[in-house]
């Protein structure tokens, strides 16, 4: 899909853009309050610039909107392009190789496309709705993983408290916290991890939209942390909580969140 070639070209833009900022002082700069209400950091900045010359140039939606500058109209192709220019932006700030551009195309109220770059590895993580999860190109499935205890998760609770998942932190085998939600969604997609968790209330549609894409298309179960179908609003103030499984644990980990 063209789409996912224009998304490729757009990482392309923003890793030469912050290839010599990620990783100092400099790329944490404040530059203001975000749209969704957090700093923007300096390396959030440029990457956001970036993207918003290439979708005007290109004419590539109608609007697009992101954490930094919530709504930006474009005046191009239907649709409406979400994106976190940098996901993991404290990993990004501190030199940690963990941090992704995410971009997820809607139309009409459906997530039609999904793209997550790893900007450290140059991963590249994508969907088109009903044609399967890729991961450089080659189809990817979620794990096979059939017992909690076996499982390896990516966990956070709730202002970094484990109390709020100690249940399930007891019951998994190995609990890891990577710092990059649109990464770890895409992780799960093929295996790397067996769910990803996160009861914060923090995720925005922004960070999750096309890592949910492109999770559930290689095989993996979304839901909020009752069990019950995830529905973000366009608005990037509001934020939710996202269970992603492979599927055969995800009652499991429903059943011991709630208890």
């Amino acid at each position: 899909m063209e789409f996912i070639e224009s998304c490729g070209e757009m990482a392309a833009l923003v890793k030469e853009a912050i290839g010599e900022l990620a990783g100092t002082p400099a790329s944490g700069d404040y530059m203001g309050m975000g749209a969704d209400g957090t700093p923007t950091k300096r390396i959030d900045r440029v990457a956001e610039d970036a993207i918003i010359e290439y979708l005007k140039r290109e004419a590539l939606c109608e609007r697009m909107i992101s954490e930094e500058r919530g709504i930006v109209p474009i005046g191009g192709a239907e649709g409406t392009i979400f994106v976190d220019p940098v996901d993991g932006t404290h990993n990004a700030i501190k030199g940690i190789p963990f941090y992704a551009i995410s971009i997820g195309l809607v139309k009409s109220g459906e997530t039609m496309a999904g793209y997550v770059e790893d900007l450290a590895s140059g991963d590249r993580f994508s969907a088109v709705k009903g044609e399967g999860a890729y991961l450089n190109g080659s189809p990817v499935r979620i794990s096979r993983t059939s017992l909690l205890e076996e499982s390896t998760m990516s966990v956070y609770g709730r202002k970094f408290n484990p109390a709020t998942v100690l249940r399930l932190g007891q019951k998994i085998r190995r609990w890891r916290l990577l710092g990059a939600s649109a990464l770890e969604l895409c992780y799960v997609s093929c295996g790397r991890l067996d769910g990803f968790i996160d009861v914060r209330g923090t995720l925005r549609v922004t960070d999750a939209i096309a890592g949910i894409l492109i999770c559930e298309e290689a095989g993996g179960t979304v839901s909020d942390h009752k069990g019950r179908p995830l529905r973000f609003p366009e608005e990037v103030t509001v934020g939710k909580c996202l269970v992603a499984t492979n599927g055969s644990i995800h009652g499991k980990v429903i059943q011991y969140l709630q208890e």
